[in-house]
């Protein structure tokens, strides 16, 4: 069953001036792991950060970290298992959410949905 659905998008160029005024907000919004990226998978990590708290119906007091997204060549993006947001998926009996990230046209969306956990931990 699902629990939640979330989707935000984010306009690119003001995402970047935003950074270029305030550089701390890229240490405040995104893990070292993220921080490396271009400026357009930053704002589609920014929009999907979004999405899981819409998604959540609140942040549930996760900070930005703890919503850290991985993604490899070989692999769609995914929530990393930080501490925090398990333990907030496991208080709401839900797995680890699906995510789906896009950037084009000068806008970066992202879709969220949390699910149930149907069994065990979660996934």
């Amino acid at each position: 069953m699902i629990l939640g659905i979330g989707v935000d998008t984010v306009e690119i160029a003001r995402f970047e001036r935003t950074i270029e005024r305030t550089p701390r907000l890229l240490a405040r919004l995104f893990t070292g792991a993220e921080r490396g990226r271009p400026v357009r998978s930053l704002a589609a990590r920014f929009a999907a950060k979004e999405a899981l708290i819409k998604a959540l119906g609140g942040s549930d007091g996760l900070g930005w970290h703890d919503m850290e997204i991985e993604r490899t060549d070989d692999r769609a993006p995914a929530f990393v298992r930080t501490g925090p947001l398990l333990a907030v998926l496991e208080r709401r009996r839900a797995a680890l959410p699906h995510v789906s990230m896009t950037h084009d046209g000068g806008f970066a969306t992202a879709f969220v949905v949390v699910e149930e956990r149907t069994t065990g931990a979660t996934r």
